[in-house]
């Protein structure tokens, strides 16, 4: 029996984070498929994690409108990632004229930023596995209490 082509699908996403020298951070991510190369980058202030310019590129789509969904990345400019990102992201990328594609990807990408500022200043790995998750406590399972031998800790 012959599998069509979404009976024998793959997807694979790829997100990078690098800090520049300049207070500045760039958060690219990829996706490829049978159907889609899709590049997206991002560049943020590490101080603040206002999100300074935005892009993102069609390199293969399975329509010719698909890249017009890229150009509404700009409204992105100026957000300041953290509370509201799922609002902003459903705002800006959500509708016919938006792209799922793009929201699931930057949901995926943007949170990045939230632990290169809890690690701000650290060198030592443990150390900052220890500092983000003590900053972002509360914010999924993971981190759900303080980590073990901190103040706060029931144990």
């Amino acid at each position: 029996m012959q599998l069509n082509p979404m009976e024998d699908f793959q997807r694979d996403i790829s997100y990078r984070l690098l800090k520049h020298n300049d207070g500045t951070a760039l958060l690219a991510a990829t996706m490829k498929d049978r159907f889609h190369d899709l590049v997206i980058e991002v560049k943020v202030e590490v101080a603040t994690l206002k999100i300074l310019s935005a892009w993102a590129e069609f390199r293969k789509s399975p329509t010719c409108d698909c890249c017009n969904a890229t150009a509404k990345m700009a409204g992105l400019n100026g957000f300041v990632i953290g509370r509201g990102l799922q609002r902003k992201l459903s705002d800006v990328l959500g509708g016919s004229r938006g792209c799922g594609n793009l929201r699931t990807v930057l949901m995926g990408l943007l949170p990045l930023a939230l632990n290169l500022g809890a690690a701000a200043g650290v060198t030592d790995e443990s150390e900052m596995m220890d500092a983000i998750h003590e900053k972002l406590v509360g914010t999924c399972a993971g981190y759900v209490a303080p980590p073990a031998g901190r103040k706060g800790d029931a144990a």
